[in-house]
Protein backbone atom coordinates (compact mmCIF):
# COMPACT_ATOMS: atom_id res chain seq x y z
CA UNK A 1 0.00 0.00 0.00
CA UNK A 2 1.08 3.58 -0.66
CA UNK A 3 0.85 6.22 2.06
CA UNK A 4 2.16 9.69 2.91
CA UNK A 5 4.25 10.07 6.06
CA UNK A 6 2.35 12.54 8.27
CA UNK A 7 2.83 14.30 11.59
CA UNK A 8 1.76 12.00 14.47
CA UNK A 9 -0.52 10.14 12.03
CA UNK A 10 -4.23 9.80 12.58
CA UNK A 11 -5.86 6.49 13.46
CA UNK A 12 -6.92 5.72 9.88
CA UNK A 13 -3.29 5.81 8.79
CA UNK A 14 -2.40 3.19 11.37
CA UNK A 15 -5.44 1.05 10.54
CA UNK A 16 -4.23 0.98 6.94
CA UNK A 17 -0.67 0.17 7.98
CA UNK A 18 -1.29 -2.64 10.46
CA UNK A 19 -3.61 -4.34 7.99
CA UNK A 20 -1.11 -4.23 5.10
CA UNK A 21 1.76 -6.55 4.30
CA UNK A 22 4.10 -3.76 3.19
CA UNK A 23 3.81 0.01 3.61
CA UNK A 24 5.43 2.15 0.94
CA UNK A 25 5.94 5.75 2.01
CA UNK A 26 5.53 8.35 -0.72
CA UNK A 27 8.58 10.63 -0.60
CA UNK A 28 8.81 11.70 -4.26
CA UNK A 29 5.75 13.90 -4.58
CA UNK A 30 5.35 17.67 -4.41
CA UNK A 31 4.47 19.16 -1.05
CA UNK A 32 0.83 20.15 -0.57
CA UNK A 33 -0.34 22.72 1.93
CA UNK A 34 -3.40 22.26 4.14
CA UNK A 35 -2.75 18.56 4.73
CA UNK A 36 -1.77 16.25 7.55
CA UNK A 37 1.84 16.31 6.40
CA UNK A 38 2.49 19.02 9.00
CA UNK A 39 -0.69 18.82 11.06
CA UNK A 40 -2.28 16.49 13.60
CA UNK A 41 -5.48 16.68 15.63
CA UNK A 42 -5.96 15.87 19.31
CA UNK A 43 -8.83 16.01 21.81
CA UNK A 44 -8.48 18.98 24.16
CA UNK A 45 -10.79 20.20 26.93
CA UNK A 46 -12.44 22.46 24.32
CA UNK A 47 -12.86 19.77 21.68
CA UNK A 48 -10.78 19.02 18.60
CA UNK A 49 -7.46 20.89 18.55
CA UNK A 50 -5.10 21.10 15.58
CA UNK A 51 -1.34 21.12 16.14
CA UNK A 52 0.60 22.43 13.15
CA UNK A 53 4.32 22.21 12.49
CA UNK A 54 5.40 25.51 10.88
CA UNK A 55 7.17 25.04 7.55
CA UNK A 56 9.04 27.28 5.12
CA UNK A 57 7.15 26.75 1.92
CA UNK A 58 7.53 28.64 -1.34
CA UNK A 59 4.27 30.07 -2.63
CA UNK A 60 5.61 30.58 -6.16
CA UNK A 61 7.37 27.34 -6.98
CA UNK A 62 6.45 23.74 -6.38
CA UNK A 63 8.64 22.02 -3.85
CA UNK A 64 9.30 18.36 -3.32
CA UNK A 65 7.97 17.09 -0.02
CA UNK A 66 11.47 15.98 1.00
CA UNK A 67 12.86 19.50 0.44
CA UNK A 68 10.41 21.42 2.66
CA UNK A 69 12.06 22.74 5.79
CA UNK A 70 10.58 23.21 9.24
CA UNK A 71 10.45 26.84 10.40
CA UNK A 72 12.22 26.48 13.74
CA UNK A 73 12.16 30.16 14.65
CA UNK A 74 9.64 29.70 17.44
CA UNK A 75 9.30 27.04 20.14
CA UNK A 76 6.57 25.03 18.41
CA UNK A 77 7.82 21.74 19.87
CA UNK A 78 7.36 22.95 23.43
CA UNK A 79 3.94 24.37 22.58
CA UNK A 80 2.85 21.04 21.11
CA UNK A 81 4.18 19.15 24.12
CA UNK A 82 2.30 21.44 26.51
CA UNK A 83 -0.89 20.92 24.49
CA UNK A 84 -0.48 17.14 24.73
CA UNK A 85 0.17 17.35 28.45
CA UNK A 86 -2.91 19.52 28.96
CA UNK A 87 -5.10 17.26 26.84
CA UNK A 88 -3.95 13.85 28.04
CA UNK A 89 -2.33 14.10 31.47
CA UNK A 90 -5.49 12.55 32.95
CA UNK A 91 -5.67 9.72 30.41
CA UNK A 92 -4.96 6.18 31.66
CA UNK A 93 -1.69 5.62 29.79
CA UNK A 94 -0.18 9.09 29.33
CA UNK A 95 2.56 8.61 31.92
CA UNK A 96 3.38 5.19 30.51
CA UNK A 97 4.15 6.47 26.99
CA UNK A 98 5.15 10.13 27.21
CA UNK A 99 8.84 9.46 27.93
CA UNK A 100 9.08 7.42 24.71
CA UNK A 101 7.75 10.38 22.75
CA UNK A 102 10.02 13.04 24.25
CA UNK A 103 12.73 12.83 21.51
CA UNK A 104 10.17 14.28 19.09
CA UNK A 105 9.91 17.42 21.20
CA UNK A 106 13.51 17.79 22.36
CA UNK A 107 15.57 17.26 19.20
CA UNK A 108 15.60 19.86 16.42
CA UNK A 109 14.61 18.59 12.98
CA UNK A 110 15.32 20.49 9.77
CA UNK A 111 12.98 18.83 7.26
CA UNK A 112 9.33 17.94 7.74
CA UNK A 113 9.65 14.61 5.91
CA UNK A 114 12.55 13.49 8.12
CA UNK A 115 10.59 14.52 11.19
CA UNK A 116 7.48 12.62 10.09
CA UNK A 117 9.49 9.47 9.43
CA UNK A 118 10.97 9.81 12.91
CA UNK A 119 7.45 10.18 14.33
CA UNK A 120 6.55 6.89 12.68
CA UNK A 121 9.60 5.12 14.11
CA UNK A 122 8.94 6.38 17.64
CA UNK A 123 5.25 5.46 17.49
CA UNK A 124 5.91 1.96 16.19
CA UNK A 125 8.36 1.42 19.05
CA UNK A 126 5.78 2.66 21.56
CA UNK A 127 3.09 0.43 20.07
CA UNK A 128 5.53 -2.50 19.95
CA UNK A 129 4.37 -3.52 16.50
CA UNK A 130 6.29 -4.47 13.39
CA UNK A 131 5.47 -2.80 10.10
CA UNK A 132 7.44 -3.63 6.96
CA UNK A 133 8.20 -0.33 5.20
CA UNK A 134 9.96 0.99 2.14
CA UNK A 135 10.02 4.32 0.31
CA UNK A 136 9.19 5.33 -3.24
CA UNK A 137 11.92 6.04 -5.76
CA UNK A 138 9.71 7.76 -8.36
CA UNK A 139 6.34 9.48 -8.26
CA UNK A 140 3.41 7.61 -9.78
CA UNK A 141 0.12 9.45 -10.11
CA UNK A 142 -1.83 6.21 -10.57
CA UNK A 143 0.18 3.27 -9.21
CA UNK A 144 -0.77 -0.08 -10.68
CA UNK A 145 0.68 -2.46 -8.11
CA UNK A 146 -0.22 -0.74 -4.80
CA UNK A 147 -3.40 0.24 -2.98
CA UNK A 148 -3.31 4.03 -2.93
CA UNK A 149 -4.04 5.43 0.53
CA UNK A 150 -2.34 8.76 -0.13
CA UNK A 151 -5.68 10.63 0.04
CA UNK A 152 -5.70 9.93 3.79
CA UNK A 153 -3.23 12.81 4.13
CA UNK A 154 -5.85 15.29 2.89
CA UNK A 155 -7.63 17.14 5.67
CA UNK A 156 -10.98 17.12 3.86
CA UNK A 157 -10.92 13.36 3.31
CA UNK A 158 -13.55 11.68 5.49
CA UNK A 159 -13.15 8.32 7.17
CA UNK A 160 -16.20 6.47 8.46
CA UNK A 161 -16.87 3.34 10.52
CA UNK A 162 -14.13 3.65 13.16
CA UNK A 163 -15.19 2.05 16.42
CA UNK A 164 -15.75 4.35 19.39
CA UNK A 165 -13.56 4.11 22.50
CA UNK A 166 -13.49 6.09 25.76
CA UNK A 167 -11.76 9.46 25.44
CA UNK A 168 -10.78 11.86 28.24
CA UNK A 169 -13.45 14.43 27.41
CA UNK A 170 -16.15 12.15 26.01
CA UNK A 171 -18.62 13.40 28.61
CA UNK A 172 -18.14 16.99 27.43
CA UNK A 173 -18.01 16.70 23.67
CA UNK A 174 -18.83 13.11 22.76
CA UNK A 175 -16.69 10.75 20.72
CA UNK A 176 -14.40 12.39 18.15
CA UNK A 177 -13.14 9.86 15.56
CA UNK A 178 -9.86 9.61 13.69
CA UNK A 179 -7.68 11.86 15.81
CA UNK A 180 -3.93 11.38 16.14
CA UNK A 181 -2.88 7.85 17.04
CA UNK A 182 -1.73 9.40 20.34
CA UNK A 183 -5.37 9.82 21.38
CA UNK A 184 -5.90 6.08 21.02
CA UNK A 185 -2.56 5.21 22.59
CA UNK A 186 -3.01 7.38 25.68
CA UNK A 187 -6.56 6.12 26.23
CA UNK A 188 -6.26 2.45 25.26
CA UNK A 189 -2.60 1.67 25.90
CA UNK A 190 -1.69 -1.97 25.13
CA UNK A 191 -5.12 -2.52 23.55
CA UNK A 192 -4.24 -0.11 20.73
CA UNK A 193 -2.96 -2.78 18.34
CA UNK A 194 -6.03 -4.96 18.86
CA UNK A 195 -8.28 -1.96 18.21
CA UNK A 196 -6.45 -1.13 14.98
CA UNK A 197 -6.68 -4.69 13.67
CA UNK A 198 -10.44 -4.78 14.33
CA UNK A 199 -11.08 -1.77 12.09
CA UNK A 200 -11.73 -1.66 8.37
CA UNK A 201 -11.47 1.53 6.39
CA UNK A 202 -14.37 2.96 4.43
CA UNK A 203 -13.20 6.08 2.67
CA UNK A 204 -15.70 8.68 1.48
Amino acid sequence: MLLHPTYLPNIAHFVAMVNSDVVCFEICDNYQKQSFRNRTEIYSANGKLALTVPVSYSQKHRQLYKDVKIANDDNWQQLHLKSLQSAYSMSPFFEFYIDDLMPLFEKRFDFILDFNLKCFDVLVDSLQIEIDTKTTTVFEKSPKDKIDYRPLAQRNFKVESLEAYTQVFTDKHGFIPNLSILDLLFNEGPNTELYLKRQSLKLC
